[in-house]
């Protein structure tokens, strides 16, 4: 059984049908997924939990392709507030649902090893092969940072994939240390920043399973639609998602996904269609 964690809200519904329809399309080995999600309308309105109507159709979807996948909602509201309300993170540069994985040790009967994948992420072949990775030794695996290990210090990381050794992770603290560090100081990347200068170990792997830039290489297992700066032929951000097809096709000339992305559209039709939107 392969452990997963995703988090977000009620917004994230579109990243995760495409994300666990690309794992499953292309792992043979059942995945448990836990979603992590939360009440946090104290902070907008909109940052309301993700439905058990959405859950129940993310688990009819995964388990269609394998009997024994399975889709669990955790609702960790109470644990957010108690570890981060007034924290001045809650207003990081992305949503406090990023800080979601950093609750993973207060959970009771979470597993000793986890991959945590943020939602704007697609599998390119089997996750196995990245979640076999031994990391018996380590708190975590991950990839550099695309920018941060130029600017920031050559091991950076980025916080997009990483694979949790619970285990050693609840032995260091590094969970622990990485939530009072986010309660007494304001930072840049928040958890990102939290987890990585609270480190005591960690192994880092090939761009291969993070892949941050580039969209069409051969080689790639995670392909992770996140922000780009571009340079030519000015300086400007680009952020497009892999739910956003159009432009992932015209703009990023990305078509590795395609089978998947066209399984969404159809399966996010009919959801759609079932609950009357």
């Amino acid at each position: 059984m392969i452990n997963i964690l995703l988090c977000g809200n009620s917004k994230v519904f579109d990243g995760a049908l495409t994300e666990l329809i690309s794992i499953t399309n292309k792992t043979k080995e059942a995945i448990n997924c836990y979603i992590f999600t939360m009440d946090a309308t104290h902070i907008k309105p909109q940052y309301t939990p993700i439905s058990d109507e959405e859950i129940e159709y993310l688990d009819e979807v995964v388990k269609q392709k394998n009997p024994k996948n399975i889709i669990t909602k955790i609702d960790v509201t109470n644990l957010y507030k108690q570890e981060f309300t007034g924290s001045a993170n809650e207003t990081a540069y992305c949503t406090p649902y990023t800080l979601l994985r950093l609750l993973a040790d207060l959970v009771p009967n979470m597993p000793d090893k986890l991959l945590y994948l943020d939602i704007d992420m697609m599998v390119a072949g089997d996750i196995s092969e990245l979640y076999n990775i031994d990391v018996s030794e380590y708190e975590y695996a991950a990839v550099k940072e695309k920018y941060g290990h130029w600017v920031i210090r050559p091991d950076y990381i980025n916080a997009g994939m990483l694979l949790f050794n619970m285990k050693k992770m609840k032995e260091t603290k590094l969970l622990e240390k990485a939530r009072d560090m986010l309660r007494k100081r304001k930072l840049l990347f928040a958890d990102q920043d939290a987890i990585f200068w609270n480190t005591t170990k960690k192994l880092l792997l090939p761009r291969k399973y993070n892949e941050q830039s580039r969209f069409n290489r051969k080689k790639t297992l995670i392909c992770h639609f996140c922000k780009r700066l571009l340079i030519w032929p000015y300086p400007r951000t680009e952020n497009f998602k892999q739910w956003n097809v159009t432009e992932v096709h015209k703009i990023l000339k990305c078509y590795a996904f395609d089978d998947d992305l066209y399984e969404y559209i159809y399966l996010k039709k009919k959801y759609e269609k079932m609950k009357g939107i």
